[in-house]
């Protein structure tokens, strides 16, 4: 049976491996505002905390960037937190410049679905990014994985950031 979430009710598909909490988070390639390609490599060493949406010109989404964007701002160095999304590189690269988004790291999917495939949450019937938030720790070990069942309704941002907390105890950060 394949994993489904909903668009104003509508049921639709997600393709894509199935990760499960604990195990190894799989690599993915995304292509940053500046047109340089972006892997999961690059942020080796920290704890990452991940976005993703379908795209930034939504209400939901717009505020679910600015929001991780201001909870990025309080955490430790040890910490990134990274938006992703479809957006082509330039529409973030405006969205980011016009709201201000500097805590954190917004990276598009747009060219080879590369973390939509690795980590199940491509929408099928609309080539998008379903929404939700993951945490992976300095050792790229999956520690939390939320995904909004309803693609219209927001990420739990208390459940993501007491995560968070509890994880970087586990590493011995802050």
């Amino acid at each position: 049976m394949a994993r489904t979430v909903t668009f104003k009710g509508v049921r639709l598909n997600l393709i894509g491996r199935r990760l499960k909490e604990g195990g190894r988070a799989p690599d993915f390639k995304l292509i940053s505002q500046d047109l340089k390609e972006v892997t999961l490599s690059d942020f080796d060493g920290k704890v990452k905390v991940i976005n993703f949406f379908p795209s930034l010109d939504t209400p939901v989404c717009d505020l679910q960037v600015k929001e991780f964007n201001k909870k990025a701002s309080g955490l430790s160095p040890d910490v990134v937190v990274i938006g992703i999304s479809k957006d082509l590189p330039f529409a973030q690269a405006r969205f980011c410049s016009v709201n201000e988004i500097k805590n954190e790291v917004v990276l598009s999917d747009y060219r080879f679905s590369s973390f939509g495939l690795n980590y199940g949450v491509l929408v099928k019937e609309l080539n998008l990014l379903a929404r939700g938030s993951l945490i992976i720790d300095q050792h790229r070990k999956l520690r939390y994985i939320q995904l909004v069942d309803e693609i219209t309704h927001s990420v739990d941002f208390d459940a993501v950031f007491n995560k968070l907390q509890e994880v970087l105890k586990d590493c011995g950060s802050k």
